[in-house]
C-alpha cells in the first residue's frame, strides 16, 4: 500500500492535512454548496427583505436577517448542532455539546468522506436560513429586542427537535421519512413558525397593512436572485458528494422553479391581467421550497408536475383563500412566508411521498428497506402497501413539524412577552428605522404617497458665494 501511494503525485498522497479517508472533489464541492447556502442568506434575504418592505423599515428588515445569521452561528457551534446531530438522548433529541474540538471537526463525518467541519458549517447555513425565513412573518412591527431573545430560544427548542427527529436519528427518520433537503425541517417549520409568532406579535400599524409597497422591485429581483441560484448548493449539497445524486437534485430543482414561476405568472396574468413581478416571484420561492424535500429521488418529468403544483395551489391559498378566509385575515404575516413555505413545503412532503423512485431512493438513503417506494411506483410496480405506509409517514411528520412547531413558538412568544414587548411602541411604528436604529435606508423620505410641494421659507445655512453684493 505505501509502495502505491509512493508512486502519486504529492499532492495526491495522503498525509496528516489530508487524510486516506479525504474524498477532495467531495470536500471541495460540500464547501463550495454551503457557501452558496450561506449567500442566500447574507446577502441574498438581506437584500429581499429591505427591498420588499416599505422604505421605513427596509434598514430593521434587513438587520433582523443579519443578525439572526450571526446569533444562530455561535448558538450553533456551541450547543445547536450535537442537540440536531449529536449522540441520540431521546427519540426527539440528540445529546447537548459543543462542537469546537478540533478532533472532533478534522474527524471523518460518519456518512461521507469529508470532514465533519463541513457538515458542521452547512447545517448551520440551514438553520440560520429557516430563523431568517420565519422573520418574513413578522416584519414591520417585532420588538428588536425581543427578536434578539426570539432567536436563540427558537433554534433550541424548535429548529434543533425537527432537524434531529428527521435527519438526525430521530424516531421520524427512523422509521423512513423521505425529506431529502429540508421541505418539512426547514420550509414547514419556517412557515407555521412564523404564522404562529405573527399572531402573538400581533398586526403592523394599521396604515403599513394597507399600505405596504416594496421600495425597490429592481433590488428584490437582486436578492431572488441569490435566493434562486444559491438553491443550487441547498439541494445540491445535501448528498454530501459530488456524485450523480447531487447532479439530478440540482438540476430538478430549476426545472420545478422555473415551472411554478411559469405558471404563477400565468394565473396573475389570467386573473388580474397584469404581469405582476412581485407574484413571478413568489412563484419562484414557492417551487424551489416544493422540490426541497424530493429533489434527488424524483424524476424531471415529476419535478414538472411539482413545479406546476407549487405554482397553482400556493397562489390559490396566498390570493384566494386568505382574503376570503378571516383566519388568514386575522394574521398579519408580512410577506406571506405561511404559504410561499409552510403550504409550499407541506406541498412538497407529500408529493415526495407520491413521487419518489425506489432506485433513486436507494441510491441516496442506501440499501435499506425504511424508504419509499412512493405511492405512484407502489400502485404500479407494487407492494402497494409500502407505498400507502410511506404516504402516512409523509402526513405523520408534517403533523408533528406543524403541532410541535406551533405549540414551542407559542411557548416562546408568551415567555418573552413577560421581560419585554414583543411589538413595538406606537411612536416607533409611526416612524419605522430611525425610531428602532437611528438609522434611515435612504435619504429621501416618503413610501410612494403623494405630498404637496413646500417652499423653503428658512434662509440658508451658510450664505451663498455666488450672491454679488
Amino acid at each position: 500500500m505505501n509502495e502505491t501511494f509512493a508512486d502519486l503525485p504529492h499532492g495526491l498522497r495522503p498525509d496528516i492535512a489530508s487524510p486516506e479517508w479525504l474524498n477532495k472533489g467531495d470536500n471541495a464541492w460540500e464547501l463550495i454548496a454551503a457557501a452558496m447556502v450561506g449567500l442566500q442568506s447574507v446577502p441574498g434575504l438581506v437584500i429581499l427583505y429591505g427591498s420588499m418592505v416599505k422604505k421605513k423599515w427596509a434598514v430593521n428588515s434587513s438587520f433582523m436577517a443579519l443578525y439572526a445569521f450571526a446569533a444562530v452561528l455561535i448558538c450553533w457551534v456551541l450547543w445547536g448542532h450535537q442537540l440536531s446531530f449529536g449522540h441520540h438522548m431521546t427519540p426527539i433529541l440528540g445529546r447537548p455539546g459543543v462542537a469546537m474540538d478540533q478532533k472532533y471537526l478534522l474527524h471523518r463525518e460518519k456518512h461521507c468522506f469529508v470532514p465533519q467541519a463541513d457538515y458542521v458549517f452547512y447545517q448551520f447555513a440551514f438553520a440560520a436560513i429557516t430563523v431568517i425565513l420565519l422573520a418574513g412573518s413578522l416584519l414591520g412591527r417585532m420588538n428588536f429586542y425581543a427578536w434578539m431573545g426570539f432567536v436563540p430560544l427558537w433554534l433550541t427548542f424548535s429548529y434543533t427537535i425537527g432537524a434531529f427527529t428527521i435527519w438526525g436519528s430521530g424516531f421520524l427518520d427512523d422509521m423512513g421519512i423521505i425529506d431529502f433537503s429540508g421541505g418539512y425541517v426547514i420550509h414547514l417549520s419556517s412557515g407555521v413558525a412564523g404564522f404562529t409568532a405573527a399572531y402573538w406579535v400581533g398586526p403592523r400599524h394599521s396604515h403599513d397593512r394597507q399600505h405596504f409597497p416594496p421600495n425597490n422591485i429592481i433590488h428584490m429581483l437582486g436578492g431572488a436572485g441569490f435566493l434562486w441560484l444559491g438553491w443550487t448548493g441547498f439541494n445540491g449539497g445535501s448528498p454530501m458528494s459530488a456524485g450523480p445524486i447531487a447532479a439530478l437534485a440540482i438540476l430538478n430543482t430549476h426545472i420545478c422553479t422555473a415551472t411554478s414561476l411559469l405558471v404563477w405568472l400565468s394565473l396573475d396574468m389570467a386573473l388580474y391581467k397584469k404581469s405582476s413581478v412581485i407574484g413571478a416571484v413568489q412563484g419562484m420561492i414557492t417551487g424551489l421550497v416544493c422540490i426541497t424535500p424530493g429533489a434527488g429521488v424524483v424524476e424531471p418529468w415529476a419535478a414538472i408536475i411539482m413545479g406546476i403544483m407549487s405554482g397553482s395551489i400556493p397562489w390559490y391559498t396566498m390570493m384566494v383563500l386568505h382574503r376570503r378566509s378571516a383566519f388568514f385575515q386575522s394574521v398579519d404575516d408580512t410577506l406571506g412566508v405561511f404559504h410561499t413555505h409552510a403550504v409550499a413545503g407541506l406541498l412538497g412532503g407529500l408529493l415526495s411521498g407520491i413521487l419518489a423512485k425506489p432506485r433513486l431512493l436507494r441510491m441516496f438513503y442506501g440499501e435499506t428497506k425504511k424508504h419509499g417506494p412512493g405511492l405512484l411506483y407502489a400502485i404500479i410496480e407494487g407492494p402497494l402497501f409500502r407505498g400507502v405506509r410511506q404516504m402516512l409517514l409523509q402526513l405523520l411528520g408534517a403533523v408533528f413539524i406543524t403541532v410541535w412547531n406551533v405549540a414551542m413558538t407559542s411557548l416562546i412568544c408568551i415567555f418573552i412577552s413577560r421581560f419585554v414587548n414583543l411589538r413595538m411602541d406606537e411612536e416607533d411604528l409611526e416612524i419605522g428605522d430611525d425610531a428602532v436604529h437611528g438609522e434611515e435606508a435612504y435619504a429621501l423620505w416618503g413610501d410612494g404617497e403623494r405630498h404637496p410641494f413646500q417652499f423653503r421659507i428658512n434662509p440658508p445655512r451658510f450664505r451663498s458665494f455666488c450672491k454679488h453684493h
